[in-house]
């Protein structure tokens, strides 16, 4: 990567001689890959605006690794064009309907590993995360809330954490589109803004790490930090793929229309309030 930032670098209107033994393999691919990285064009496109001027043949290993960043850009690129798309409906202040929500969150989605800090100091986590204190503690993590806690689900407590002084808080959530989470959003929120607050770190884990804890999540990013369920979405997306169930989705498009109902209320009591201008 570094030798193509050289190349990228180069002043206009300088001119760049790539070459390795036989021009043939090695230059080629940093060619390619420049072409790709830099112009915006596919693998196949790369190779066919080279072609017509030299024939060129990098090796199996390294058409391999085109190959990757060929699907790894292309991947970049339909973030970016979803992004543009999530904006223009977060400029516009619409809610998506359930079915858009489903497509934003269902697209385009990476494996998830078992933590990813999705906003300064907050976490999101599965249970083997939850579980593992001696991770916990290499993550500075001060606070715990559990999304799926219970008897029958993942029963861990304060009591558990007592040894590495966590703070825990625990929902009783079944990941189920009929259970009603939304009870639990202010609690849930107020819990890790508090902890925030007071520079703490927050790991919100339920048995995946993807529904109940996501939701909890994109409830405080709507609650405390102001933003759409639009712009928290595209937040959380950014660090982690998270996809809470089409029950808990209604639930937080109602959150939304709440919040944007009480937020008119406040500007219309305080435009009330001000002295009338002549």
């Amino acid at each position: 990567m570094n030798k193509l930032k050289v190349i990228n670098n180069i002043c206009v209107p300088g001119r760049v001689f790539v070459h390795c033994l036989m021009g043939v393999s090695r230059s080629a691919t940093l060619v390619l890959a420049f072409l790709m990285i830099t112009e915006g064009l596919r693998l196949q496109e790369a190779v066919a605006a080279v072609r017509p001027h030299r024939d060129i043949c990098p090796n199996p290993g390294f058409l391999l690794q085109l190959r990757c960043l060929d699907m790894s850009l292309e991947r970049e690129r339909r973030r970016k064009r979803q992004a543009q798309a999530l904006g223009h409906l977060a400029k516009q202040g619409e809610t998506p309907s359930l079915t858009e929500l489903r497509e934003i969150l269902w697209t385009n989605r990476k494996p998830v590993s078992s933590v990813n800090e999705v906003w300064p100091k907050l976490y999101i986590g599965d249970e083997s995360v939850a579980r593992d204190k001696t991770r916990l503690s290499s993550l500075g993590v001060t606070h715990v809330l559990n999304a799926a806690a219970g008897q029958h689900r993942i029963n861990t407590g304060q009591k558990f954490y007592t040894d590495i002084e966590v703070v825990y808080h625990g929902v009783e959530a079944a990941d189920h589109p009929e259970f009603n989470l939304q009870p639990f959003f202010n609690s849930a929120a107020q819990f890790i803004d508090r902890a925030l607050k007071e520079n703490g770190k927050v790991l919100v884990h339920c048995a995946m790490g993807v529904s109940r804890s996501g939701a909890l999540v994109l409830a405080y990013l709507m609650i405390h930090q102001s933003l759409t369920l639009v712009e928290a979405i595209m937040a959380v997306r950014l660090c982690r793929d998270i996809g809470p169930n089409s029950g808990f989705l209604e639930q937080l498009r109602k959150l939304e229309l709440s919040l944007r109902t009480q937020s008119k209320q406040i500007a219309e009591d305080s435009n009330e309030g001000k002295p009338v201008s002549l």
